[in-house]
């Protein structure tokens, strides 16, 4: 793990790092990404097909989960599955990777927490 303080200014792991960071805020910024995260892990113990989804992420268009579910799964961050038998019905599942970064979006929470708390203390 790199902790940011030990990383040498101008150095090529201060790149790599920038870069990291930046690949990560890409992959996780937008409004939706990390919302499906959490319901997904939230409802790991059941099957979750899109209209659900839909219906429970309130707000988002089929659009727009079908182009976010696209862009988690092409990550390898969640599993599309469809049924073989009767209507088509697809499914949807953290990937082992995607749960890695369970423990981030937990670290996440906690702070917007926090910073709830000490925005409404401010008030």
């Amino acid at each position: 793990m790199i902790r940011v303080k030990k990383i040498k200014r101008h150095s090529d792991q201060c790149k790599e790092a920038l870069l990291a960071l930046r690949d990560s805020a890409e992959l996780w910024s937008g409004k939706w990404r990390l919302y499906i995260l959490a319901y997904l892990y939230i409802h790991e113990a059941e099957t979750i097909f899109f209209k659900r989804m839909q219906r429970d992420l309130e707000g988002i268009s089929a659009k727009m989960l079908s182009k976010e579910l696209k862009e988690m799964e092409i990550n390898d961050l969640i599993i599309r599955s469809s049924s073989e038998s009767g209507p088509v019905a697809v499914s949807y599942a953290l990937t082992e990777y995607g749960r890695t970064f369970i423990p981030v979006a937990e670290a996440m929470l906690n702070w917007g927490l926090n910073h709830r708390k000490k925005v409404k203390a401010a008030i």
